[in-house]
């Protein structure tokens, strides 16, 4: 056969129905093997070989019979002497079938000499104890058979398919896909979701809604069945289970639509609907700033909207009621009954079977809200709640005595236990801190030095004791440490120490000081004409030394002759001289008291 056109047809096939071009391979061999044992009727028990060389363009077909002295299954054993008698006849028939074929029969004509070339080595290796081929060409295959191999054909590439869908899409149970409708047959839908199709019956679908050829269609995905059973049978009826009538189709449109849902801040705690006409969602929030039904009704009704627009288009509507999930039973047993306002709830029977058993207190004229529509309402809060709700009329129940928790007091309940509950897993956290502390070791602290802040601490300057020049008499040095405040709980700062040397007594040096400062200020007199008080210094400006502080005077040498200290006292007046020159007192004047 021709090997383009082979693969053509390979590849057309494993594109049309989406599986791989091996897979179409392996069909047409699992094909080729049952037509042909089919076609020598002696049973499944025949031994058959196919070989399909894609490159070559050869299609090979031989059933498979042990060489054996002996013959005692002719339909499984073959002699010597039959085997050789065989080869040759198959070789003679080949032969003469070439030559009746025309010329534009060219590729049957190498079909067969590939044929006669099998057939020859076959019979050369024919040995007892080993396999001998008995090949069937295949214009032997009668017009059954061929219809057989198109039968099983089609059959495993179906398989080949289920295996494909199965792979693809056993990882989307639960979750949402958009496909296209390809047929509408009666109340059957036939939904392309891409690698394959699946069917809508009537009970999968909202309510009376209809679509039209090539409509885009949601659907929730159930279930997807494997290819075959443990037993090796394919499994019976459609292999992906979809459905848009369910309250998982409902669940994921909520989380389409509502972020604070696909982000966890609001929980679904639980879902019950009948499709197409009402449906109840308990909602309750783990972020106490976050309102979980006005997240899910949105801003004028939004969002709700956009859910309940999707939910079929049938003439009428599925409404949803938004509950309030709340751990405290009677109060959620309460809000299931919404829109309704309930008055009170009373339990009657906690383990009564199958479900327990409470009751449910309205005003009369909200009874038929109560029941809903088909008794939509009523049956809806006993699935979502999974309690058995008897709803009874104000009247009603004040005459027959049922004494039930009013729902203000529900509330106010509900309320204390939940400020329970946040207390105490309060309390478990901090245990649960504690004991995570207490439990690591303690690594020894290192010791923690006072810190210094250098703008508050003051250091005070000790003005040295100007030397003066006296007799001559042997000096001796002495260390004056300098004064530094006290800080309290500090590290006691760095001490400096100043060497003086002097030859007279604290006596004298007192008085020369103050013959000093006396002439200074007679010259100041003379200068400014006018006397000036002096300025106040305060105590933080100039440091003092106390009179102890002063060393006591010992005998030492003399730093300076006498001529020496008269030059520098000179100097000294001089320089006083000039400051007091640059400064005009007289405009200070006013800064002074009269």
């Amino acid at each position: 056969m021709d090997v383009t056109e082979f693969q053509n047809a390979i590849n057309l096939i494993a594109e049309t129905k989406g599986v791989s071009h091996q897979a179409v391979i392996n069909a047409l061999h699992d094909a080729l093997e049952v037509a042909y044992i089919r076609y020598l009727k002696g049973g499944n028990d025949a031994r058959v070989e196919v070989v399909i060389d894609e490159v070559g363009g050869h299609v090979t077909i031989a059933q498979l019979k042990e060489v054996v002295e002996e013959v005692e299954d002719d339909y499984l054993q073959i002699s010597v002497e039959d085997a050789k008698a065989n080869a040759d006849a198959l070789i003679a028939e080949s032969k003469e079938e070439i030559a009746y074929l025309k010329r534009n029969e060219a590729r049957k004509k190498e079909d067969l000499k590939y044929l006669i070339k099998l057939i020859e080595v076959e019979k050369e290796n024919i040995r007892v104890g080993k396999d001998y081929r008995v090949y069937c060409p295949f214009a032997t295959l009668s017009k059954l058979a061929v219809a057989g191999i198109r039968t099983t054909l089609k059959q495993k590439i179906a398989e080949a398919g289920h295996e494909v869908l199965y792979e693809i899409y056993k990882d989307h149970i639960g979750e949402l896909v958009t496909g296209t409708v390809e047929a509408v047959s009666g109340s059957t839908v036939t939904v392309n979701i891409g690698k394959g199709t699946t069917d809508l019956y009537r009970e999968d679908l909202i309510g009376e809604e209809e679509f039209k050829l090539g409509e885009p269609i949601k659907i929730y995905i159930e279930e997807v069945q494997q290819p075959k059973d443990e037993s090796g049978r394919s499994p019976k009826g459609p292999q992906i289970k979809a459905t848009r009538s369910s309250e998982g189709f409902l669940k994921r449109l909520f989380e389409e639509e509502i972020h604070e849902i696909f982000d966890g801040t609001v929980l679904i705690k639980g879902i019950a609907r009948r499709a197409g006409i009402r449906s109840k969602v308990a909602v309750t929030s783990n972020d106490e700033n976050v309102d979980p039904i006005g997240a899910c009704i949105g801003p004028g009704g939004t969002r709700i909207q956009k859910i309940v627009a999707q939910l079929g288009n049938s003439k009428y509507k599925e409404k949803i009621d938004i509950i309030p999930y709340s751990d405290f039973l009677p109060l959620y047993l309460a809000e299931s009954l919404r829109p309704v306002d309930v008055l009170g709830v009373k339990i009657i029977d906690e383990n009564s079977q199958p479900h327990p058993t409470a009751a449910v207190v309205i005003e009369d004229e909200q009874y038929a809200a109560a029941i809903g529509k088909r008794g939509s309402n009523a049956s809806l809060a006993n699935k979502l709640t999974g309690w058995n709700i008897r709803v009874y009329k104000k009247s009603d129940a004040e005459a027959e005595g049922i004494d039930y928790v009013p729902f203000d007091e529900l509330q106010k309940e509900a309320e204390e236990l939940k400020k329970a509950k946040s207390r105490e897993e309060y309390a478990k956290r901090s245990a649960a801190e504690m004991a995570s502390k207490t439990a690591e070791p303690i690594a020894p602290a290192a010791p923690v030095l006072p810190e210094i802040d250098e703008e508050e601490v003051e250091l005070e300057e000790t003005p040295v004791a100007e030397p003066i020049a006296p007799e001559e008499t042997p000096a001796i040095e002495e260390e004056t440490p300098v004064s530094s405040p006290v800080v309290e709980d500090k590290p006691e700062p760095i001490v400096e120490k100043t060497a003086v040397k002097t030859t007279k007594t604290l006596e004298e040096l007192e008085q020369e000081l103050a013959k000093s400062s006396e002439k200074k200020d007679d010259k100041k007199g003379k200068k400014g004409g006018k006397s000036k008080r002096p300025h106040n210094i305060s105590e933080t400006e100039v440091a003092r030394v106390a009179p102890t502080e002063v060393p006591s005077v010992q005998e030492a040498m003399p730093i300076y002759s006498d001529e020496e200290l008269a030059e520098i006292e000179e100097e000294e007046n001089a320089a006083n001289q000039m400051e007091d020159d640059s400064v005009d007192y007289e405009d200070f004047d006013e800064y002074y008291d009269e």
